[in-house]
């Protein structure tokens, strides 16, 4: 993770803040929360940075459909509608809770997510090894949690905490599945990351950033550079049209997609990278990201 790390009084305030999330009304609490972590007020009357920007959106650009493209269900089917299901990752089943899970209707190889959060995943390479247990575990933890209380991101207010069981997919690399996310401002894709590594238990998840033109850019954001090259997709002006179409008319969204020796698949739409609270390393990325993003006027 960054090196960046807040004095343990504002860490212990944020835990504490975090633990009682429900008795705050928005504002107060993303105040708060922002200023336990970045140690500075968060100005919503005239932001200026990338994080302080993705606050004033969560209290301001509140809309019923974007809960359809943060739940992992209901997402599929509005980009299918858009770009077309060959980008759809196979759904093998759904569930309702937990007691609904049956591994053994499931194939040796499976992704179960839930369906209203991020980091719920469970990714099972041989279902022989599993620890089902551990996974029905991590995956009960998920459904209990509510996301929105927790970063105030609208958009998963709405959304039916469920399970959903993906087809099991690998690049390349033989041992992963690298994601591109794409940072889209009023539909136009202006920046992206590529996530790795992060099937590697000794190893953190790598996040490198590119410029448009996959120029490679010396900004770290929660997680460390990768320590090779990553190479630019054959077709990533394609991932780029996919993105964009998926972003037109929408001030700010992350498109997240998957590319399998040339195949691309749709991942997720993201309205709020990191809920906005995670520290730039140097800060003015903070500022240059801020640049892209226009507020809608209220």
């Amino acid at each position: 993770m960054s090196n960046v790390r807040p004095p343990i009084v504002r860490r212990v305030l944020h835990k504490l803040l975090t633990l009682t999330a429900s008795l705050y009304p928005d504002e107060l609490y993303l105040r708060l929360k922002f200023y336990f972590i970045f140690g500075r007020r968060l100005n919503l009357d005239n932001p200026q940075t990338y994080n302080e920007k993705l606050q004033w959106l969560k209290l301001h650009d509140q809309h019923p459909e974007y809960t359809k493209m943060v739940d992992k269900i209901e997402a599929k089917r509005y980009v299918a509608s858009v770009i077309g299901n060959e980008y759809i990752i196979p759904t093998l089943k759904t569930y309702d809770s937990i007691d609904e899970v049956d591994f053994d209707e499931l194939p040796r190889q499976f992704v179960l997510k839930c369906t209203h959060d991020s980091g719920g995943v469970v990714v099972c390479k041989d279902k022989d090894k599993l620890d089902k247990q551990k996974a029905l575990k991590k995956l009960s933890k998920s459904l209990s949690e509510n996301f929105n209380y927790q970063t105030r991101e609208y958009p998963y207010k709405n959304v039916k905490p469920r399970i959903i069981a993906e087809q099991y997919m690998e690049d390349e690399s033989g041992y992963e599945l690298k994601d591109y996310k794409i940072f889209c401002f009023d539909g136009e894709p202006k920046l992206s990351f590529v996530a790795s590594d992060r099937q590697k238990e000794d190893e953190d998840t790598k996040f490198d950033f590119f410029d448009i033109n996959w120029n490679h850019l010396p900004v770290v954001n929660g997680h460390p550079l990768s320590t090779h090259a990553i190479a630019k997709p054959k077709n990533y002006t394609k991932m780029l049209e996919l993105a964009a179409k998926l972003a037109k008319g929408i001030p700010h969204v992350r498109v997240d997609l998957y590319n399998i020796n040339g195949k691309i698949y749709f991942g997720e739409m993201t309205f709020f990278h990191w809920s906005g609270f995670m520290p730039f390393i140097p800060e003015e990325w903070d500022y240059t990201f801020g640049s892209y993003l226009n507020l809608p006027k209220l």
